[in-house]
């Protein structure tokens, strides 16, 4: 079987695994509304914790974060058995974390990715899976922000990974390309909770559910189709 092949298998599985989404799984297990229809409207673990359900979350979180880790963990025994490219183990990590923040079965939309990053990072080294989780308990704990600790545990996921591997011949450039990726898109999905932190919007963890609010434009269209049928 030809690496090309392999790299379509490892690209096109990995996006299909991502693209499960557990916040709806979770959801309609337990008879729960659809968690893009409150909160910050995010199928992701956060989000289905304000629906007051801990269960839901908790499925939700461990579903997340097993499918980054098995669908990596996989591809990296079969790259060592058969002796393959390491960078087969790149394409699967982005493409298991694309799928589930562009998934298909969701309309190309998703979550965030924390908990499937951190499944990736699990999978690619324990220890340094770890330090981000520790990481983001710390700046959860001390801000109760989770977005803010998930963003400072992305950003310095790489950091870690150079301190760990510089200097004892682990470092592995495929490896580290697939976890810059990752902190890439994940710090770009947060763009809404940095300006929301900027301006002191931002919702705290625990915060009640509450309806996604609409845009502007979309209410003012309704109330004007409303005026029209009268």
């Amino acid at each position: 079987m030809s690496s090309l092949l392999f790299a379509v298998i490892c690209a096109i599985s990995g996006y299909l695994i991502g693209s499960v989404s557990f916040a709806i799984i979770s959801s309609k297990l337990l008879n729960l509304e659809d968690p893009r229809s409150y909160g910050s409207g995010n199928p992701g673990a956060t989000n289905v914790l304000r629906s007051g359900n801990k269960k839901a979350a908790i499925i939700t979180l461990l579903g997340d974060l097993l499918k980054g880790y098995v669908t990596v963990f996989i591809t990296i025994k079969i790259v060592q058995h058969w002796h393959l490219s390491p960078w087969l183990v790149t394409i699967a990590a982005i493409a298991v974390f694309l799928g589930h923040v562009y998934s298909i079965m969701l309309g190309f939309k998703g979550g965030k990715g924390v908990a499937t990053g951190v499944g990736v990072l699990l999978a690619l080294s324990p220890l340094l899976g770890l330090i981000c989780i520790i990481t983001w308990l710390l700046i959860a704990i001390l801000f109760k922000y989770s977005s803010l600790a998930a963003i400072v545990s992305a950003v310095m996921a790489p950091i870690y990974y150079l301190f760990l591997n510089i200097g004892n011949g682990t470092f592995s450039w495929p490896w580290f390309v697939a976890i810059l990726f990752i902190v890439s898109c994940l710090v770009y999905k947060h763009k809404k909770n940095i300006d929301n932190l900027l301006h002191g919007k931002e919702s705290k963890i625990g915060s009640k559910k509450a309806a996604v609010i609409k845009p502007a434009a979309t209410v003012s269209t309704k109330k004007k189709r409303q005026k029209t049928h009268r």
